[in-house]
């Protein structure tokens, strides 16, 4: 029979662990004006899930603001902080959600309480676009970090000391934390549960935030992997939309370039200078991108489609499929195929 919170009850041997229990840890989470809702409440819902099996709570979160009451992204309504900015030098880990405008000034006195907290030893963590936040402080300099795919080239424009990897769900670099996208924000927080307290506390916690432990693959599952494109009135254009036509055939480089009407050297330079990639990458990528057309839209196999996509083995479709999209072909159709395509089972 369960007991408190989906834990089963304690037992003698079960409670006389938790009478060690740790002390609280204090995670602030700080609203900004404009704040993004889903940023706002992913950190303070998933710290607010972790439990000791007795059922005592492991993190006391506390949202601040430099004001009282700061607007949401989108204006649907105000959120009252019940906590001010003294509360970041109290917190044992601060947790900085996106605003609307990620380009917006960081307040002085915010970007002095942050890094007087990093010098103290204090834990940060950026949710999506809040990693503008971060950086904006000077604390991601020389580091690696992630934000939401979308946002990934301002963030490096922006701040080009901050190594930007727009593939990952999330980094940690000890002291500092970046997550991408709103949803990713649960993925970073279970695992700084994880870390503070062991798999069965953050197992529970993703179950009750109905979240996988550990998700496979990564951001890049989720980009939208455009062809790259040539200038407007390119003499590349029409050749372009000819390859991604032919894309299922097992082209050549040298019948490319009888198509286009140059030699291979001639067709790999002009395709340097106008798509900023070569024939063969860039066939790569129209390939990977029906590929992903068909995982979402037909019940093929896998073998069906690396053959309509020029792949010629399944074995080199899911290699290349996994580098480009960072995902199985077979994840990927778990995670995006519209609910009428899939197959009924066979019974």
């Amino acid at each position: 029979m369960p007991g408190i919170d989906g834990f089963p009850p304690p037992t003698p041997r079960t409670a006389r662990a938790c009478a060690y229990a740790p002390a609280m840890h204090t995670v602030a989470v700080l609203a900004l004006d404009q704040v993004i809702p889903f940023d706002l409440s992913a950190p303070v819902d998933t710290f607010g899930w972790a439990r000791l099996p007795d059922g005592r709570e492991l993190y006391d979160v506390r949202v601040c603001s430099v004001a009282a009451e700061v607007s949401a992204a989108g204006g649907a309504f105000t959120v009252r902080a019940p906590y001010g900015l003294e509360t970041l030098a109290e917190a044992d880990t601060i947790v900085l959600p996106g605003a609307a405008d990620p380009a917006a000034p960081l307040p002085p006195e915010v970007a002095e309480a942050l890094r007087a907290a990093a010098a103290a030893g204090t834990r940060i963590a950026s949710v999506c676009v809040g990693a503008f936040v971060l950086a904006a402080t000077g604390l991601l300099d020389g580091l690696r970090a992630t934000t939401h795919w979308a946002a990934a080239d301002a963030l490096a424009e922006r701040h080009p000391e901050v190594t930007v990897d727009a593939n990952v769900l999330y980094v940690d670099n000890g002291q500092f934390l970046t997550s991408a996208g709103a949803a990713a924000a649960l993925d970073m927080c279970l695992h700084m549960i994880r870390k503070d307290h062991g798999s069965q506390v953050a197992g529970h916690a993703a179950r009750m935030s109905v979240m996988p432990l550990e998700r496979e693959g990564g951001q890049a599952q989720f980009i939208v992997h455009e062809l790259p494109p040539a200038p407007a009135g390119a003499t590349l254009e029409p050749l372009l939309r000819w390859l991604e036509a032919n894309c299922d055939r097992d082209l050549a480089l040298e019948e490319i370039a009888a198509r286009a009407g140059m030699s291979t050297r001639t067709l790999n330079r002009r395709f340097r200078e106008q798509t900023g990639t070569t024939p063969s990458r860039w066939l790569h990528r129209a390939r990977v991108r029906r590929a992903q057309h068909l995982l979402e839209t037909t019940p093929y196999p896998v073998e069906r489609i690396a053959a309509q996509t020029g792949f010629g083995s399944p074995t080199a479709f899911r290699e290349r499929f996994r580098r480009v999209v960072g995902t199985s072909p077979r994840a990927y159709r778990q995670s995006f195929q519209a609910a009428d395509q899939v197959r009924p089972r066979s019974h």
